[in-house]
């Protein structure tokens, strides 16, 4: 896999995520907001072929991990379907286990970037989850900076992330 991970470097297989935001905005499945998906794309990054993640897992576009095919590039409308799958994941997530039909677009924006990220399951019965259900907003949202390990370290650009998606679940808050 660490060929992989050269190879798809060395051909240049970057793409824009603003093009991927674009289309995504312009399809309007998503409740997730410009900041959000700017939030979670730059994050994330985007590449055209596979790569190996941190977490050791075969990946492509926009952090989609599901149907990645080594050796198989995606154009730019793959790429945004599988990220607007992947963020209506999330966001069902966010809704069905921590009262996103009740956020505001901003603090849904940031939960939908956090559980995009770490994943339903880590999510559903987090801290984070269980403040939103009883309606403490604030508290939830100081809640994003415990989310920054990765193998048991401090991640740096997790970090840069939380404090990112903390800023916009506030910025939220009325």
């Amino acid at each position: 896999m660490a060929q992989l991970t050269k190879r798809a470097g060395a051909t240049g297989a970057v793409c824009s995520v603003a093009a991927i935001i674009a289309i995504v905005l312009n399809a309007g499945h998503v409740r997730t907001n410009e900041r959000g998906l700017e939030l979670i794309g730059n994050a994330e990054g985007c590449r055209r072929d596979p790569y190996v993640c941190p977490a050791a897992v075969l990946t492509d576009g926009i952090g989609n991990t599901h149907g990645v095919k080594p050796g198989v590039r995606k154009t730019d409308k793959q790429i945004a379907a599988d990220w607007e799958r992947n963020i209506l994941e999330a966001e069902r997530c966010v809704n069905t286990y921590g009262n996103g039909r009740r956020l505001s677009d901003n603090t849904f924006s940031a939960v939908t970037s956090i559980t995009f990220n770490a994943g339903c399951a880590n999510m559903q019965k987090s801290t984070l989850f269980s403040l939103l259900l009883k309606g403490q907003v604030t508290q939830a949202c100081n809640q994003f900076p415990r989310w920054v390990y990765g193998g048991g370290k401090v991640l740096p650009g997790l970090v840069t992330r939380r404090a990112a998606e903390k800023q916009l679940c506030l910025d939220g808050v009325k």
